[in-house]
């Protein structure tokens, strides 16, 4: 994803907070999932924010079979990212995901 409409679309979404992100997840009709990625200047320089965002966008391709089919996923870097062990943050990422699908399933269709 990288247009503004997308991101805002996503806004509306489902919100799914954990320590080190945030993931909104919103249907697209597309098919397909797709991601986006940021991270505001709260998380430093930009330095800070390209080694976040790097991260987060690895996190999702380990587990991009996870993701909700049909929706779009937008992650946002919180201050503490860039602490997170890669480890703790992929299995926060699972988390997320998991709860992303259970939540969207037990909405009325």
């Amino acid at each position: 994803m990288r247009a503004r409409k997308d991101f805002l679309a996503a806004n509306h979404g489902l919100r799914i907070v954990t320590p080190a992100f945030i993931l909104l997840v919103h249907k697209n009709g597309l098919g397909e999932a797709r991601a986006g990625f940021t991270a505001s200047r709260r998380i430093g320089g930009s330095v800070a924010r390209h080694r976040a965002r790097r991260r987060l966008k690895e996190m999702a391709r380990l587990i991009a079979s996870q993701a909700v089919p049909g929706a779009d996923h937008v992650f946002i870097a919180r201050p503490r990212e860039t602490e997170w062990p890669f480890a703790a943050l992929l299995a926060d990422g699972e988390r997320a995901l998991c709860r992303a699908r259970e939540r969207l399933e037990a909405l009325p269709a």
